[in-house]
Parts: C-alpha cells; sequence; structure tokens
C-alpha cells in the first residue's frame, strides 16, 4: 500500500466516524423502551429497533429505561452497548413503574420525533417507519392500534376494551387502544407533557388539553414468546383496572378544571349549599307556621350538613384557585400553547 492509499484510507474512515458520530450525537428520531426483567427479549428487541429505525433513513437513538431489574436486563442491555454506540441506557435504583420510565426516556430525548415501545417484543419494531412517514404528514400524535391482538380474550382483550371506551367517553379523544405502547410523538409533545401516577396510557388524552394533531394507525401485535406479563392474575388484572379508572378521574379533571377548580368544587358547594338552604327553609316553615316539631327528623340533620358541605366545597374551591395561581405564577407556565407564530419578534 503506498503512502497516497494509506491517506485516502485514513481520511475516508475520518470521515465516515465523523458520520457515525454525528448520527450518535443529532438523531432525528428517539425510541424510549422500558425495560423490566427482561433478559430473554434485550438482544432480539435492540436488533429489530436498529433494524426498524435504520429502514426509516434516519439518525436515531434507542433509549433503554433499565427499571430496576434484576434479572441480569441491564447488564446485557450494557453488553450491547459496547458494539451499539446509538443505544443509551439508564438505570434506575429500583423499580419505579413504567410511567416514570417513560418520563425518564422524554427527559432525555433528542430527537425531533419520540417513538415509545414495549420491551416484551409484542409491539413490531418494523411498524416505526410507517408511523414516522405518517406522523410527518403533519400529525402531533400517532398511537398505534392493536387490531388483532394476541392476548387473552377474558383477562386482557374484554377489560381494555371497556376501559378505552370509557376513555373516549370521559375524555373526547378518539383513540381506540390508549394501552398500546407504540406511539409516535412529536418532541413538542413529550417534553410539555408532565407524567405521574401511571398516566403513560393518557398521554394523547394530557396532550390534547394544550391542542394537538392526532391519528390512528393499525399496528402488528405479536404474541409474548420468552419472558413473563407483568400482568397476569386476577389481582394484578383488578388492580391495574382500578388504577385506570382513578388516573381517568385524574385526567379528566386536568382536562376541564387544571386552571379553574373553583368552577367544580364551588358549583358543587353552591348546590350542596343551596339544597341544604330549601330544605332548612321549609322545615323552618314548617316549625313556625305549621307548628309541626322538629325534633327525631333526619331531614334537620341533612339540612344542615348541606349546608356544611357546601361551604367545604366551596373552600376547596377557593384554596385550588390559590394552588393553581401559585403553581403557575412561580413556574411561569403559561395557560396556552402557541403551535407557531408569523412575524412575532420572539419567535
Amino acid at each position: 500500500m503506498t503512502v497516497i492509499e494509506q491517506a485516502v484510507r485514513e481520511v475516508r474512515s475520518t470521515k465516515e466516524a465523523r458520520a457515525d458520530l454525528a448520527i450518535v450525537l443529532d438523531p432525528y428520531v428517539s425510541v424510549v423502551v422500558p425495560v423490566f426483567n427482561e433478559i430473554d427479549n434485550v438482544e432480539r428487541l435492540v436488533a429489530e429497533l436498529v433494524a426498524g429505525c435504520e429502514a426509516t433513513g434516519r439518525p436515531f437513538e434507542i433509549l433503554a429505561i433499565d427499571d430496576g431489574s434484576t434479572d441480569g436486563s441491564f447488564e446485557a442491555l450494557k453488553k450491547i452497548r459496547a458494539s451499539e454506540p446509538r443505544l443509551r441506557v439508564v438505570r434506575f435504583r429500583r423499580n419505579f413503574g413504567q410511567t416514570p420510565a417513560f418520563a425518564a426516556g422524554f427527559d432525555r430525548a433528542r430527537g425531533e420525533w419520540v417513538i415509545t415501545i414495549d420491551a416484551d417484543l409484542q409491539n413490531d419494531p418494523a411498524d416505526i417507519p410507517k408511523m414516522l412517514v405518517k406522523a410527518e404528514e403533519g400529525f402531533d400524535v400517532v398511537s398505534g392500534w392493536r387490531v388483532n391482538r394476541q392476548d387473552a380474550l377474558v383477562m386482557r382483550k374484554l377489560p381494555s376494551r371497556v376501559a378505552n371506551w370509557l376513555i373516549r367517553k370521559v375524555t373526547g379523544v378518539e383513540v381506540h387502544d390508549n394501552g398500546c405502547s407504540l406511539k409516535v410523538y412529536h418532541r413538542d409533545v413529550a417534553k410539555n407533557v408532565r407524567l405521574y401516577g401511571e398516566l403513560h396510557r393518557f398521554v394523547p388524552a394530557v396532550a390534547s388539553s394544550f391542542g394537538i394533531r392526532l391519528a390512528e394507525m393499525p399496528v402488528n401485535h405479536r404474541a409474548r414468546t420468552a419472558g413473563e406479563s407483568k400482568y397476569t392474575g386476577l389481582f394484578r388484572t383488578l388492580s391495574r383496572t382500578m388504577k385506570v379508572f382513578l388516573d381517568l378521574l385524574t385526567v379528566r379533571f386536568l382536562l376541564s378544571y387544571s386552571t379553574r377548580p373553583i368552577h367544580v368544587f364551588g358549583g358543587l358547594g353552591l348546590l350542596a349549599g343551596f339544597l341544604g338552604v330549601v330544605l332548612g327553609g321549609w322545615l323552618s316553615f314548617e316549625k313556625i307556621v305549621l307548628g309541626h316539631p322538629l325534633r327525631d327528623r333526619p331531614a334537620l340533620m341533612l339540612a344542615v350538613l348541606l349546608v356544611m358541605v357546601g361551604v367545604q366545597f366551596v373552600s376547596l374551591g377557593l384554596v385550588g384557585e390559590l394552588v393553581v395561581r401559585t403553581y403557575h405564577e412561580s413556574q411561569k407556565k403559561p395557560i396556552y400553547a402557541v403551535r407557531e407564530a408569523l412575524g412575532d419578534p420572539e419567535s
């Protein structure tokens, strides 16, 4: 090999190294995948995610959030990362749950588009390219819909259908499969949604509060072939259903009254107080005009209780107003969301 040929090869290798570095440092797509005790799946998972992301033709990164695994999943991910620099691994100190794992991924994602997916390989990474194409048509969120779901009918499918129907009715967001983790979010959505409890299922609903363009598309769903499901058993199913219902109440409140709690609590308070005053007025009429005794009348205690409950609700609404104002003003959080501004000096 001549000196010139060697120099050309070094230049080419340097350019390739810089190109690889640019891909790592400036990803267009960030894939967030929570991992909890999936030692049997992680190697195939990363391989399929890499293949799916490479099919997009865009630079990408994969953020594996190890949620306190105890089966060696983190060690396996660490080993894979040695040969795959586009894989980033975050390890929790203990098992915090799926929602905190998604939140950690959203916080660290650098891509224009953030894609979430489960680690159990039931979601198919091959769906990523077509979902990204759909998102780039002008949507802020593209949600996967497991039309042909490969799960048990009684323990998984039926509860899921009921829950999804209820979620659509309560939130008004037309998503048929809120439980499908395979979703594509624009960076603005991922960075502005704050997740607590187990609200990862309701990200599209929560994001709808500041206005999003939402699309839903069918995705492939595969039966689990390795590892163990985290939602097996009647107790876990009932526990999960209860959590979904409670989180749904939270989402409904956030969507409608997060900036005006006095309207919900004050409204209930005025209604209870009005009923108490009317009932008390009627009892007073009976006592003073008709001469009916009021002793041993449960209605008297009910009237007093309604008035007291009304005062409590109104007071709670006023306290809520103070909390909301403190929250927004201390953090300088606006109560609106701007999509774009033309001719704005600050844009």
